[in-house]
């Protein structure tokens, strides 16, 4: 009868604890700011390299990035497009040059990262002080992605590549396609009154 009842109480015991637990204990969701356009100050940390920039987002892979700082980058603007680098220097076009190659890559992740991670209707994550902590893998490694309670960029980064980029005053903005048609209706207003 000892053993009966032992066993019954061991049985329940388990039982509440495991009905008490959430399987998505600390997960949560957050409505998705990332498939707008917009534009950000950053801090770029990749190793030993340190850059600050303007990136901007209009849209679905296309993005740029222009350097103030270090000196090595200072006025170096790429324009992901595509699929395809460009890089310009005071408006002149070359190749992206080698102090900006690290940056290139990590870039790309980060396009990757959060070009997926726009299409979803909602994030997903982990909350951690008021942020939302998106965690996904990529070619390159794991990544971190963290939005704001507004669901804006806030951070990103990857541990085993040494890279973390945080973002500071995010706006956002018009995406050009936007800006260009919205230009064009008001030129044909006008030109129709």
């Amino acid at each position: 009868m000892k053993k009966l009842f032992t066993s019954v109480f061991i049985f329940m015991s388990v039982l509440c604890l495991t009905s008490c637990s959430s399987p998505m204990s600390g997960r949560t969701s957050r409505e998705n700011n990332l498939a707008g356009a917009f534009t950000s100050s950053a801090t770029i940390t990749l190793d030993k390299l340190t850059a600050e920039a303007a990136i901007s987002r209009y849209g679905d892979g296309e993005w740029t990035v222009e350097f103030d700082s270090p000196n090595t980058l200072s006025g170096v603007k790429l324009s992901f497009s595509e699929g395809n680098v460009c890089a310009d220097y005071k408006g002149l076009s070359f190749s992206v040059p080698k102090s900006a190659l690290p940056v290139k890559a990590m870039m790309l992740e980060l396009i990757e990262a959060v070009d997926t991670n726009a299409r979803e209707t909602e994030l997903h994550g982990s909350e951690n002080d008021g942020m939302l902590e998106i965690n996904g893998s990529l070619e390159g490694g794991d990544y971190i992605l963290t939005v704001d309670g507004n669901g804006n960029i806030a951070e990103f980064e990857m541990p085993n590549n040494l890279l973390d980029i945080t973002f500071k005053d995010v706006t956002a903005t018009k995406a050009e396609t936007e800006e260009t048609t919205s230009a064009e209706e008001t030129v044909a207003t006008a030109e129709g009154e």
